[in-house]
């Protein structure tokens, strides 16, 4: 069986260490970790003047056709400045020694700024590098208990993992489990913190609905690595047809 190709859009964006830069503004490089709603305005109001003096073009960086939707309209700072649209980039993003890429949602609309938070992309880079060592000794990847038809957990065991792996949500800082499917690609399971969205906001959503968008309009934040999800029975439940 041939050895997985690792998607490596955001995993080659290792988080080592927390770069010193620019302030943005005038903020302590220890605010860098955390999103700042002055810093998100400001780049929201330079991408805004940047699309009604191009004619509606997007300041984003070329990506590929099948790159995943929240990775596809990555802001580009170098172009913002060099037109004179932001003076500086702001602290907490990557390209600045920050823990944030900038995104856009909604572009072809409404072109809404948004943070990708590259702690998430750091723990399953961390879990790909053992996966893609187990797959090149073993035919089948570690699976655990089956979730939904064809996707499971993990079994950390088999990595040489000493304990169940988790993400820290950036919206509810409640750990997220990484689910895996026959593929053994990776996934991040959002659904506490859609029910937690749902549970306080009144939606309505129609029959087989994507639901995500729900979570970037209650957060400054993305829900990278994740799978299309549909409401049912007013909870969130992956969508996998």
């Amino acid at each position: 069986m041939p050895r997985i190709i690792l998607k490596k859009t955001l995993s080659l964006l290792v988080l080592v260490t927390l770069l010193s830069g620019c302030m943005f503004p005038n903020e302590e490089l220890s605010k860098n970790k955390i999103p700042n709603e002055d810093q998100l305005l400001i780049v929201q109001e330079a991408v805004n003047a940047f699309v009604e003096d191009s004619g509606g073009l997007l300041p984003i960086k070329t990506k590929d056709a099948d790159v995943d939707i929240y990775e596809k309209y990555l802001i580009d700072f170098t172009i913002l400045k060099e037109r004179n649209f932001l003076s500086e980039i702001p602290g907490n993003a990557y390209e600045n020694g920050g823990i944030y890429l900038y995104t856009l949602v909604n572009p072809e609309d409404n072109p809404e700024v948004k943070l990708i938070d590259l702690q998430l992309s750091e723990k399953i880079r961390e879990i790909n590098v053992k996966l893609d060592i187990y797959r090149s000794k073993n035919l089948y990847p570690p699976y655990g208990e089956e979730v939904e038809s064809g996707l499971f957990k993990i079994n950390y065991e088999k990595l040489k993992f000493k304990k169940s792996q988790f993400v820290k949500s950036p919206y509810t800082q409640n750990n997220l489990p990484i689910l895996m499917n026959t593929k053994g690609e990776l996934f991040i399971d959002y659904r506490s913190d859609l029910l937690s969205i749902m549970e306080e906001n009144d939606y309505e959503f129609e029959e087989d609905e994507d639901i995500r968008y729900i979570y970037h309009e209650q957060s400054p934040f993305v829900p990278i690595y994740s799978l299309p999800y549909k409401e049912k029975n007013n909870e969130p439940f992956f969508n996998l047809e």
